[in-house]
């Protein structure tokens, strides 16, 4: 088959490409600043496109190591954070090609829309996957966090990847597909560590639907687990290196889930729903009654999809920390469900369609609108000034700040924290310990500094060291001070 009849035959799917791709980039410019995990993964990239062997932070900056008092799993150990990501992005550095890390995740985010096409085929048609597909470009929580470089956005392409592999495996009998079940499922783990939530649904699928252990008799599936562990043998290796046990980074995620962002309820994701998903978050709950009413659930294919939905979100419930970006992994299962629905009970579905996907291009509107006016404000303007001013700065220096990491980012330079306690006494003993120049970095933005604290601070470097730099819409809260007063710049 050459080019041509290729794009004639999927005409609508590349259409339907091109939009998630153009739609996901847009939201790249709705936030002028990095968010906090953004700055790990590229600074993280950054150091591996140096060394592929240091996964650490012992390259002059760091994230908070959530340890929970054991000293196994304190700084510079980076185990806990999933690898995936980081090494894609040592090979843009790697390659000087670090200006198109923005496009990457919007790309990845923008294929997911074809694999939810491939999943929607393979389990009941084209007509069904073409519409899962359209439905999936539009759905406001999947494309901001396209347009972030972050891990949730990749996990659920390697989630896709999953379970088109499993389903052509397992049950059309493709044996390719069943090794790669095994291999896509390790990348989805190392991407991001609760695909370990999504392990059960295949054993539960297994037994639902053998009603026995015959399914263990297939030499496929063995095969599968062993690429699955063959996959992950370099990262066994660095647990070994790093915490003297081979599942050791992942022991240091399970750690840092358990009290690492503090706690929501267990409605959190249920307040959020119509803000994350739109008008496809009520009709998928149409989806499930009618799956109920008529039955449908004794489908192969509809009780893997409800498997998935219900481990899934059921096991992020029942997680102390909550995020909205954390169940990104089932919008596939609700898109999908919501074309089987509109489907089967439509009168008008083209009709309905076009009210649906109308709806859904408001609230993705709507979404960048608010996001773009909550992030383009004094605090951020001031924050990119002083990025401005220290990249100005000749030779190498210290940076103190509350985000370190955000600064190392933009500016290359070693960069720590403000001391837990903070007087002149630990300011200047911070100050001492390094033989460069320091400077002393205060910016309202993601600021977790109390009123008194950010005061005392002030104060402190009022009596002590010079102003270099003070943000002219807002210098109380936005400035740089050195230690310095013969620094060229």
């Amino acid at each position: 088959m050459d080019i041509q009849r290729i794009i004639k035959k999927n005409k609508w799917l590349i259409a339907i490409f091109i939009v998630a791709l153009l739609i996901r980039i847009i939201f790249i410019f709705s936030m002028p600043i990095k968010l906090w995990d953004e700055t790990i993964y590229l600074n993280l990239g950054y150091d591996l496109s140096k060394n592929p062997l240091d996964y650490s932070f012992s390259n002059g900056w760091s994230d908070f190591i959530p340890s929970g008092g054991d000293d196994i799993y304190t700084w510079p150990k980076a185990g806990f954070r999933a690898p995936v990501l980081p090494y894609l992005i040592s090979i843009f550095y790697l390659f000087n090609l670090g200006f198109l890390l923005n496009f990457l995740i919007p790309l990845i985010g923008a294929l997911s829309v074809v694999l939810i096409y491939k999943l929607g085929k393979e389990l009941f048609n084209h007509k069904l996957g073409l519409i899962s597909s359209l439905l999936f470009t539009f759905i406001p929580l999947h494309i901001f966090y396209s347009g972030r470089i972050l891990t949730e956005v990749l996990f659920t392409f390697f989630v896709l990847l999953t379970f088109i592999s499993f389903w052509k495996g397992y049950e059309k009998n493709n044996k390719k597909h069943k090794i790669l079940f095994g291999v896509f499922l390790a990348l989805a783990l190392l991407s991001r560590y609760t695909a370990l939530w999504i392990m059960p649904i295949f054993l539960l699928y297994f037994l639902i639907r053998d009603k026995s252990f015959k399914f263990l008799k297939d030499k496929y599936l063995w095969y599968s687990i062993g690429v699955f562990f063959l996959t992950l043998v370099p990262w066994f290796i660095y647990g070994l290196v790093e915490y003297n046990n081979p599942i050791g980074a992942f022991i240091h995620g399970f750690k840092a889930s358990a009290y690492w962002g503090g706690l929501q309820s267990g409605y959190f994701f249920f307040d959020y729903w119509w803000q994350m998903f739109s008008i496809v978050g009520l009709i998928s709950i149409f989806g499930f009654l009618y799956i109920l009413y008529k039955k449908e659930f004794l489908r192969k294919e509809i009780y893997l999809l409800l498997l998935w939905f219900i481990i899934f979100l059921g096991i992020a419930i029942y997680m102390p920390h909550k995020e909205e970006r954390f169940i990104i992994p089932i919008i596939p299962v609700l898109v999908i469900l919501s074309s089987f629905f509109v489907n089967k009970i439509a009168k008008y579905k083209e009709t309905l369609l076009v009210i649906i996907i109308l709806i859904l291009i408001i609230s993705v509107g709507l979404n960048f609108h608010n996001t773009f006016k909550t992030y383009h404000n004094v605090n951020t303007d001031c924050f990119e000034q002083i990025e401005f001013q220290l990249k100005k700065i000749k030779g190498d220096f210290l940076m103190v700040s509350e985000n370190p990491p955000l600064f190392r980012y933009s500016i290359k330079q070693e960069s720590t924290y403000y001391p837990n306690i903070l007087n002149e006494e630990t300011i200047r003993e911070l100050e001492n310990s390094s033989s460069k120049p320091v400077y002393f970095l205060f910016t309202r933005f993601n600021s977790g500094f109390e009123i008194e604290k950010w005061q005392n601070l002030k104060k402190i470097m009022v009596e002590n060291y010079k102003l270099e730099f003070g943000c002219p819409i807002d210098p109380e809260v936005n400035w740089i001070y050195s230690n310095n007063k013969n620094i060229s710049s």
